[in-house]
């Protein structure tokens, strides 16, 4: 039996749209495009294209993994993020638009650093997949960066991106919680640590509880363990001047600011990402009067 490719992104947004997911019609298009390499241009441009049986079995079986809520960038193990293809692996969070934030926001403080001193030195702690460090090295040309993981497969699928951009003789890796696993100072400390109550994890969407790894989402009792061990280690490896990131639940940025505020540090940045809500955090130390 043959089918065109228009009649298949149909078939598949009624079955997911049978099985509940929320966006039926987005979900079909991408992944469509994403396992035949096909532009959404195409799609539309070429909707009567008849397709290889091959090609329907492999969407096919990916839409039945859809149904059961597994996201589709999962299913096809990359994802876009800023200006960079990434692979993924299942010790890896799937980076989202809303971590962008958090690159956009360090891109000038980098670019500054790199404009006076000629370079700029990245930790990215708990960096997964590296999204966050390798976004910044592919913008800021001088920039080095260092990713740190309690994941082996991570720092893996890190490296793997590292090398698919070209960035890899920018950027290293150690294994360590935090910063056990690092040396000497750096000009910019960034991170997307876990940050949301045990509690409230079993309530989160089924994509997410489901495949994201639970370390890089488990943030403790109040989901602010990881901002105490950041807090608490950042001054012993911040430069003179340099500048801490770090991303934040909606509803955590009192507390955070507090945190660091009584370790040593002003906030000199509160960011909301596209969607209006509080996301991004900028710190430096506090001046001595």
């Amino acid at each position: 039996m043959t089918i065109t490719i228009g009649a298949l992104v149909s078939d598949l947004k009624s079955q997911f749209e049978a099985a509940g997911l929320t966006e039926p019609s987005l979900d079909a298009r991408r992944l469509v495009c994403l396992l035949l390499d096909v532009s959404l241009t195409d799609l539309v441009l070429h909707a009567d294209r008849i397709l290889a049986e091959e090609d329907v079995e492999l969407v096919r079986s990916a839409a039945t993994r859809r149904c059961r809520r597994e996201p589709v960038h999962r299913i096809v193990s990359r994802r876009s993020f800023f200006s960079l293809e990434l692979v993924l692996s299942p010790e890896t969070l799937e980076p989202r638009s809303d971590t962008e934030t958090l690159v956009s926001a360090a891109l000038p403080i980098a670019r500054a650093a790199v404009s006076e001193n000629g370079t700029c030195s990245i930790v990215d702690l708990g960096t997964g997949s590296g999204a966050i460090c390798l976004a910044l090295l592919a913008e800021v040309d001088g920039a080095t960066g260092f990713g740190t993981d309690i994941s082996k497969e991570a720092l893996d699928t890190a490296r793997k991106n590292a090398e698919r951009n070209d960035l890899a003789g920018r950027f290293s890796t150690s294994c360590g919680s935090w910063f056990e696993a690092v040396d000497g100072t750096f000009d910019v400390i960034v991170s997307n640590p876990p940050y949301i109550p045990t509690a409230d994890i079993e309530a989160l969407e089924p994509e997410v509880r489901d495949f994201d790894p639970l370390a890089a989402l488990d943030g403790g009792l109040d989901g602010l363990d990881a901002y105490r061990a950041i807090a608490a280690g950042a001054d012993e490896h911040l430069a003179l001047g340099g500048h801490i990131i770090v991303e934040t639940g909606y509803d955590q940025h009192e507390a955070v600011i507090g945190l660091f505020q009584g370790l040593g540090f002003d906030c000199i940045s509160r960011i909301q990402d596209l969607g209006g809500n509080d996301r991004v955090l900028i710190f430096t130390r506090k001046r001595v009067s």
